[in-house]
């Protein structure tokens, strides 16, 4: 019996050991922005005690097998249980550090953890690798093949149990069995308490990195596998009665009034869509950014109108696409464009343009295929749909496609061959990782982010030429300019990823089809990337009602609001205050309201998610 609790417990202690080595690997990778947070060294280190909660636990998953191989073992002196351990743990070794190299990639553009949603990209591994730099891509392939490397020669060493030198038939299996069973079960629970461990019990710090460094990857993605092969059966987000939470959200978008207030000089404009890929507010001086960053943005502010409490419903480009074509929000868990079966029931805001006799366009310098946008743009039944492979083969490309300032002068000649009145998109790629542009880094200032600026600077002045062109074109006086972010990202001031200062994102309308009297003024209240549809419906003076998710912010009845969701949850705002909540760990990452409204704002927020996802799955 020794032979058999000494190789469990060096089976547990190895596992152990690699998940502190991953994470250990993670906080060297990410010390830049610990410093930047000015996390102390003695709260770093408490990250490995808050972890080994759900390190254990997941040990005690993973040691299952092989607590089977060795109780086989007792019965055989054969090699084979021995050498399938040998297998199975090199197996659960690749795959987990490449989950944790994979973290490590992601960290840094998206502030999560790997989940089903981020999985969905491995459809196309040439995108991903396209969005970082070869060094990095490089580094993080050195790194993986290092780290399983090692811990398994580490682990043939020292761990490995090895063959026993002859079988035992008597009664020592089965109490080896009922001695070391309670103990994988109760560690892989969490322990002897009511209440199972979860994600939740390594949180423990204000500053989330140190929480998402705690949470082991390989439990995280079972868990989130677990929610997402659910999440199609039942409403993984209902916390109240169905029928209050749509009173709830019904009561939101009702208006005393539908009236509007005409922000045009002209009924039926040209609209152009500058789609400005991963900007964020912080690049804007006006939105509270550093001056100098993007000062052609700047001068176009004079003749615009300016949104300054303006949100992205959620933190991918795919996602957007289903808010500025459909007015839907972002949807927890998965994206509208990975579902086109449930394309049909969706509104489309292309397709009621083309009916008023508008020509409509989408035009970018990358591939399309990415988060599925083709398709759903396909479904829209846009006139024309232009992408990286359409363009002149002469023109300077990236890794990711044609730089923008190439792709904005092609697009402003492509637009005067447009029949007027035109619905056209324009979606730049510069301000993306690996940030290939060509133009020298002029911005030395940032400690964070550097390069991310620098490439805003690039597609700024990029977005100062293209704009000197079309005042020159014919079509220019009959045009709105919707000068808009996909979605923001981590910046400079390095906002976590659950907050409303990393979700906030410009919108400039701008052009002579704007009154006079807008012109270098802002509009205040809060709103969002999913209000542009019905918005400009009712500009135009057509039906908006298909569009149950979006608000016309020209209303003056209208209830300002914007919401963001979470992997796992939504942040949610009101002129009052805000709160950001993870539902499955039940906890609050922000919550900053007044005692007298919180029971209400509370449930605004929780019923939009619930009514949401709910007719999400109804599509």
């Amino acid at each position: 019996m020794r032979y058999f609790f000494v190789s469990l417990f060096k089976l547990l202690a190895f596992w152990m050991l690699f998940f502190a080595l991953e994470r250990s690997i993670f906080l060297m990778y990410y010390n830049h922005l610990i410093i930047a947070d000015g996390i102390s060294f003695s709260e770093v280190i408490i990250v490995f005690f808050y972890a080994l909660k759900l390190d254990f636990s997941t040990a005690a998953y993973l040691v299952f097998l092989p607590y089977l191989l060795l109780l086989i073992s007792f019965f055989t002196a054969k090699r084979w249980p021995p050498k399938m351990m040998n297998i199975y743990t090199l197996v659960v070794l690749i795959l987990y550090s490449l989950l944790a190299s994979a973290e490590l990639g992601l960290y840094a553009e998206w502030k999560t953890k790997l989940s089903y949603k981020a999985l969905a990209y491995l459809k196309n591994p040439s995108e991903i690798f396209n969005s970082i730099s070869t060094v990095e891509f490089s580094l993080l392939l050195f790194l993986w093949v290092l780290t399983f490397g090692t811990a398994f020669w580490v682990y043939l060493k020292f761990f490995s149990p090895g063959k026993r030198s002859r079988p035992d038939l008597g009664l020592k299996p089965v109490f080896a069995a009922l001695i070391s069973l309670p103990v994988l079960f109760f560690g892989a629970r969490g322990g002897l308490s009511a209440i199972p461990v979860s994600t939740s019990s390594a949180y423990f710090s204000k500053h989330n990195i140190l929480n998402l460094t705690a949470v082991n990857p390989l439990y995280n993605m079972g868990v989130n596998l677990l929610n997402t092969m659910s999440f199609d059966k039942e409403n993984i987000f209902k916390t109240m009665p169905e029928n209050e939470a749509i009173t709830i959200v019904k009561k939101l978008h009702l208006v005393e009034k539908d009236t509007t207030i005409s922000i045009l000089k002209t009924s039926k404009p040209n609209i152009v869509i500058v789609l400005l890929e991963s900007f964020s507010a912080d690049l804007i001086e006006s939105l509270g950014g550093e001056l100098g960053i993007t000062p052609h943005f700047r001068e176009l502010e004079k003749d615009g109108l300016l949104f300054t409490n303006f949100y992205a419903s959620a933190n991918r480009s795919q996602q957007a696409m289903g808010s500025i074509y459909a007015g839907l929000p972002g949807i927890p868990i998965t994206t509208i464009t990975n579902h086109p079966e449930k394309y049909a029931a969706l509104p489309s805001f292309a397709k009621d343009l083309k009916k008023e006799g508008y020509f409509t366009g989408f035009y970018f310098g990358g591939q399309l295929n990415y988060g599925n946008i083709l398709s759903y743009l396909i479904y829209n039944e846009l006139d024309i749909i232009v992408e990286g492979k359409d363009l002149p083969s002469q023109m300077i490309r990236g890794k990711l496609g044609v730089h923008d300032g190439v792709l904005l002068p092609y697009f402003a000649d492509e637009l005067s061959k447009h029949t007027e009145p035109f619905f056209s998109v324009v979606f730049t790629l510069s301000s993306h990782a690996p940030y290939d542009f060509p133009m020298e880094h002029s911005i030395q200032w940032p400690v964070l982010e550097k390069e991310f600026v620098n490439s805003a600077h690039y597609t700024d002045k990029a977005l100062g030429a293209f704009f000197d062109k079309v005042k020159k074109t014919s079509w220019f006086e009959n045009t709105l300019f919707v000068i808009m972010a996909d979605h923001s990202k981590n910046t400079y001031r390095n906002h976590p990823l659950e907050s409303f200062e990393y979700h906030k994102i410009p919108l400039l309308l701008y052009g002579p089809a704007l009154k006079d009297s807008l012109l270098g003024t802002t509009f205040d209240l809060i709103c969002g990337n999913t209000d542009f549809t019905t918005t400009f419906l009712k500009q135009l003076g057509m039906n908006a009602d298909a569009y149950l998710w979006s608000k016309d912010v020209f209303n003056p009845h209208y209830k300002p609001f914007a919401f963001f969701e979470l992997n796992e949850g939504l942040g949610w705002k009101r002129p009052e205050g805000h709160f950001v909540w993870d539902k499955f760990a039940d906890r609050y990452h922000q919550k900053q309201l007044p005692s007298e409204k919180e029971a209400e704002i509370l449930l605004e927020g929780k019923a939009y998610l619930q009514v949401l996802f709910g007719e999400f799955l109804e599509y």
